[in-house]
C-alpha cells in the first residue's frame, strides 16, 4: 500500500496489488485546506481491483477518529467534488477518504470507464475494509458519502454492508432506474429493448475491433436547446470550475455498452435490511429530485432523514459550499457515529 505526506500505516496483510501511478501534485478543482493533512493511498476491493484515495485527516488529530469514505459523483473523479466533501468533513474533525471508483481515475480495472452497481458497491465496502484496520481509525464509527450516482449506490452498498453505520447520499441519481427507463421515466419497453439490441451490436464490434467505443462525456459544444440539467452539467465538467483531465464526464465519457448492466438492475433490492441511518439530501430545482425521494420512501425507521435545500440545483450540490449542507451533515454523522 502506498501513502505519502504523513506516516504509513500497517492495515492488515499486505497482497498484491495493481501497480498505480499516482500523482503527487495538488490536482484538484478545489484549494487545499491548512487545517487538514493530506495524503494518497491504496486499497483493493473484493474483486482484486486496487482503488486509489485521498486521505484527509485533521490537522493534529490524536486517537481513533470516526471516518467517512466518499465517492461521487458518477462520472467524476475523487478531485472534484468527492474530494471537496472529504476534505470539507476533515476540516470538521472527521478523518475522510475520498476514492476514485473502480476502472475510473486513478484506480485500476480494465477495461477503463465500465460500471457495475455489484462491483461500485464493494468499492465502497473496501473503504470500508480499509478504514476499519486503520490504527488512527474506530472501525465502530464509519459512514459513507454518496455523492450524485453514487448516491443511490451508497445506499446499496449500506443495504448490503452492516459496518457502515450511518449514510449521506447528496443530490442522488438512481443509476439502474435511469439506465432502464431514462430521465424521468420516459423510455418505454420496446426503447430499451431496442438499445440493447444497438448496445449488443456495439459488443461485437468492440470485440472484433480490440477496443471499446465511448459513449462521449457531457456534450460539447453546447446546443442552445440543451436541457436545464444539461447545460449545468456543461458549467460543471467542461468549464473550468470542475474540469478535471481523468474525470470521465469530463472527457470521452463511459464505455458505450456499460449501460447495459443498468438496463436490467436495481438499488435498494431489500430496503428493509438498510437499518443504519439515512440522511438524503436534494436541491429544490434539482432534476433528479424525484430519484432522491422516491429512494427515500423506500427506506424504513426512524433513524432515515430528507432534506430538501431551498433553490438549489443538482449541480449546485457538487461545489457550492454556500448551499451544500455541510452543517447538516455534521450533525447527522456527530448523532450517528458518536463525538
Amino acid at each position: 500500500m502506498l501513502a505519502t505526506g504523513m506516516e504509513a500505516q500497517n492495515t492488515g496483510k499486505e497482497r498484491s496489488m495493481e501497480q498505480t501511478n499516482l500523482t503527487q501534485e495538488w490536482d484538484k478543482v478545489f484549494p487545499q485546506s491548512d487545517k487538514v493533512d493530506h495524503c494518497k493511498v491504496t486499497f483493493h476491493n473484493r474483486y482484486g481491483i486496487t482503488l486509489a484515495a485521498d486521505l484527509y485527516k485533521p490537522k493534529g488529530a490524536t486517537g481513533r477518529l470516526a471516518a467517512l469514505a466518499v465517492s461521487g459523483p458518477f462520472g467524476a473523479v475523487k478531485e472534484q467534488s468527492s474530494g471537496l466533501y472529504a476534505q470539507t468533513m476533515a476540516e470538521r474533525g472527521f478523518l475522510a477518504l475520498a476514492f476514485d471508483p473502480s476502472f475510473t481515475g486513478e484506480s485500476g480495472g480494465e477495461p477503463r470507464g465500465m460500471n457495475s452497481l455489484d462491483i461500485n458497491s464493494d468499492d465502497f465496502s473496501a473503504a470500508v475494509d480499509y478504514l476499519s484496520n486503520r490504527n488512527d481509525v474506530d472501525a465502530e464509527r464509519i459512514g459513507i458519502i454518496g455523492v450524485c450516482g453514487w448516491g443511490g449506490i451508497a445506499l446499496n452498498a449500506a443495504s448490503i454492508d452492516t459496518r457502515i453505520k450511518a449514510t449521506v447520499a447528496s443530490t442522488m441519481y438512481d443509476m439502474p432506474r435511469v439506465g432502464a427507463y431514462g430521465y424521468f421515466d420516459k423510455t418505454t419497453a420496446q426503447e430499451r429493448y431496442e438499445m440493447k439490441q444497438q448496445l449488443n451490436k456495439q459488443r461485437t464490434a468492440d470485440y472484433r475491433n480490440g477496443t471499446y467505443a465511448k459513449a462521449g462525456g457531457v456534450v460539447d459544444p453546447l446546443p442552445a436547446d440543451a436541457p436545464q440539467f444539461v447545460k449545468e452539467y456543461y458549467a460543471y465538467y467542461k468549464l473550468p470550475r470542475g474540469y478535471h483531465k481523468r474525470s470521465v464526464n469530463s472527457n470521452e465519457g463511459w464505455n458505450l455498452t456499460a449501460n447495459l448492466n443498468y438496463m436490467s438492475d436495481k438499488i435498494l433490492v431489500h430496503p428493509e435490511d438498510l437499518r443504519s441511518a439515512v440522511l438524503v439530501i436534494h436541491g429544490e430545482k434539482a432534476h433528479s429530485r424525484y430519484m432522491g425521494e422516491d429512494a427515500f420512501k423506500l427506506l424504513q425507521g426512524d433513524n432515515k432523514q430528507l432534506l430538501i435545500v431551498p433553490g438549489a440545483t443538482h449541480t449546485d450540490l457538487y461545489d457550492q459550499t454556500d448551499k451544500i449542507p455541510f452543517d447538516r451533515m455534521e450533525q447527522f454523522f456527530r448523532q450517528y457515529l458518536g463525538q
